[in-house]
């Protein structure tokens, strides 16, 4: 909800006034250490409660988590802008390499998530995947770095990437350069 009220240029109000109920986890892009809202009619929130509290969950002394939610809400907008501008270009540095590997949409990327598609028989977005995350002696050799990027496999042809706060403008370069490098590794 706030990466897509970010990237629209909106409130979340103005999302969320179509639905019948919105949860929001303030520990994902706004990087609290825990917690959610949820937000509906009486009666389906009052349910929920009732279920939460059925299956043990709940916390007592929740104030200092409800304090960095609080925090993150302030920031949501600055931060999550910075997600997407780096989600925006790692696609570009994907689109600029023009690799027979793998290849970006750059209209498909809105937010904070870039989804690469991999071509060809080989690499599969697991293998790939796999080498992103790996550290060779030779990588460290021919660029001088050890570095390993985390991307999950979406589907048989795509290789998800998600940013969040923790994830800086040198991390995302570092990334870049990393699958230019494991694409021309797979191309040898």
């Amino acid at each position: 909800l706030m990466n897509a009220a970010v990237a629209q240029g909106v409130e979340p109000a103005q999302i969320a006034q179509h639905c019948d109920s919105v949860s929001l986890c303030f520990s994902k892009g706004l990087g609290a250490p825990a917690g959610a809202v949820l937000a509906g009619c009486r009666q389906f929130v009052a349910e929920a409660w009732r279920v939460r509290k059925l299956l043990g969950g709940g916390m007592r002394q929740a104030g200092v988590l409800a304090a960095a939610a609080h925090l993150g809400l302030q920031h949501a907008e600055a931060t999550l802008r910075r997600d997407h501008d780096h989600a925006r270009r790692f696609a570009e540095g994907i689109h600029a390499l023009d690799s027979p590997v793998c290849s970006v949409s750059l209209a498909a990327v809105e937010t904070n998530i870039v989804m690469v598609n991999v071509q060809g028989a080989w690499p599969s977005p697991a293998e790939l995947c796999n080498r992103l995350r790996a550290v060779s002696e030779e990588e460290e050799a021919e660029t001088g770095q050890a570095v390993s990027v985390l991307m999950f496999p979406w589907s048989a042809r795509t290789v998800r990437a998600v940013w969040h706060r923790d994830i800086s403008a040198r991390d995302t370069e570092l990334a870049r350069r990393k699958l230019e490098f494991v694409a021309r590794k797979c191309q040898e």
